[in-house]
């Protein structure tokens, strides 16, 4: 590795380390089982390891851990599934799935950090082998090289990486609650809009008086109308086909990206799309049935697939109005109330589309109503894409950070440290006389430690 700071030098992760035990619980012993799920990826954590005995335990259950240790997930390495090994946790069983790397006379937090960097996951990512099942094996892991700092520094930058990611972990945390805060938010925009509470003052008098109650079905000048069904080899060229994925939220993501149909003129003519056009999602699971658009800025033919209904409004109901109602919390429930349900999915008809009941205001109050969604949806909008950047933001510092601090930038260094090298020169001569220790004996193969439950689970 080249141009290190002063007093660091190399060493691959199988230089500072040792291997972890395995052992084979009994059946009647308890402890706490921790598998690749329990890995939290953004904050590397262990959450929620399973209590077990060895009877319940899976075969992968033979890795003894203790405080200090890093577990690095084998499988899709691209995930980054690694962790240090708390306190509360020593002893405990991790899955073979992981290497357990264990230090040697180095800062635990040291190797802990660099799995987490960039450069340790890309060199992984490189040797994995398997595409159903991606992973990489323990050698690939001890053979990756990384800078040593002295060790006092080590521990000077360990402690500075754990104040400021713990700040950066604070922000990631603040920033989740945002898009729930945001969900909300458009989820009253809409109840206030429907029912009336948003124009009040416009207004000027109570709701009771001129909004007046209808059928869905006396408001609708055409359908509803089930979709076009065709078969998948019909895609390829012809017209456009607005599809249930193409849509959220009351609004077509892009005809520009839509798939092409092989249609007839006639059924172009009688399953096209408009301007104004507004379309339920008919069936779906239950979460995303009932879901709903409106057609806008439509230039060039399009149909609409079977799953679909088709509803064309008349004159004293705006379609832009209609698609408030439908998205609104109690337009969306009164629209699915009726929902049949089957394996995987369910459905409306037509009928219960022209069932939902809805409270009509004029429509110079619907055009208000539509004007002050779409501004308080701006906001929201606005918000949101500034949540987007902040997050886009904060994924980038912690690699940036590690980054930092591998290159030596991140705390000042100390002339007085001892160099690394000594340090590496301790550990050789630490494994060379282990070595030399048992030269002259056959080498065996350590058989797994069976563990009774009166048995501590510890290493000495």
């Amino acid at each position: 590795m080249s141009s290190l700071p002063r007093g660091w030098a190399s060493a691959t992760i199988d230089d500072i380390s040792a291997t972890a035990n395995q052992v084979v619980p009994r059946a009647n012993h308890r402890f706490q089982y921790i598998d690749i799920g329990c890995i939290d990826r953004e904050r590397k954590r262990i959450v929620a390891p399973q209590m077990l005995t060895g009877a319940e335990a899976p075969t992968r259950a033979r890795k003894l851990v203790q405080t200090g240790d890093t577990l690095v997930s084998m499988t899709r390495p691209n995930l980054n599934a690694v962790a240090l090994v708390p306190e509360e946790l020593d002893g405990q069983i991790a899955s073979t799935g992981f290497d357990v790397v264990r230090p040697l006379h180095i800062d635990p937090r040291w190797i802990f950090y660099a799995v987490r960097s960039r450069a340790f996951v890309e060199a992984m990512i490189s040797l994995v082998q398997g595409a159903l099942y991606p992973a990489v094996k323990s050698k690939d892991v001890r053979s990756f090289n990384l800078p040593i700092a002295p060790l006092a520094e080590q521990k000077r930058i360990a402690d500075k990486l754990d104040t400021v990611l713990a700040r950066v972990d604070a922000c990631r945390e603040r920033l989740e609650r945002v898009p729930p805060i945001i969900a909300r938010f458009r989820q009253a925009v809409l109840e206030a809009a429907t029912s009336g509470a948003l124009t009040s003052d416009w207004r000027n008098g109570p709701t009771e008086s001129l909004w007046q109650p209808y059928k869905l079905g006396q408001l609708i000048s055409d359908g509803p109308k089930n979709g076009l069904y065709k078969p998948a080899s019909s895609y390829g060229e012809g017209v456009r086909i607005l599809r249930i994925d193409s849509f959220t939220d009351g609004y077509v993501e892009s005809f520009h990206n839509l798939k092409r149909l092989s249609t007839t003129q006639a059924e172009i003519e009688q399953f096209g799309l408009r301007n104004g056009d507004v379309v339920i999602n008919r069936v779906n699971s239950i979460e995303h049935l009932g879901k709903c658009a409106l057609i806008e800025g439509l230039k060039e033919p399009c149909v609409f697939e079977s799953n679909m209904m088709r509803i064309r409004t008349v004159e004293n109901l705006l379609p832009t109005f209609l698609r408030i109602v439908l998205c609104s919390p109690g337009g969306r429930s009164n629209l699915v109330r009726r929902a049949k349900h089957a394996v995987n999915q369910a459905s409306i008809n037509q009928g219960d589309v022209r069932d939902v009941e809805i409270y009509l205001p004029s429509v110079e109050e619907q055009r208000e109503i539509t004007r002050r969604v779409d501004a308080l949806f701006a906001l929201a909008d606005s918000l949101a894409a500034r949540h987007a950047t902040a997050s886009t933001a904060l994924a980038r510092l912690t690699p940036a950070l590690l980054a930092k601090a591998f290159r030596g930038e991140l705390v000042p260094q100390d002339p007085n440290d001892e160099p690394a090298a000594e340090l590496l020169k301790r550990l050789a001569k630490q494994r060379s006389s282990a070595c030399k220790a048992t030269k002259g004996t056959r080498a065996k193969r350590a058989a797994p430690v069976a563990l009774s439950r009166e048995e501590p689970i510890s290493v000495e």
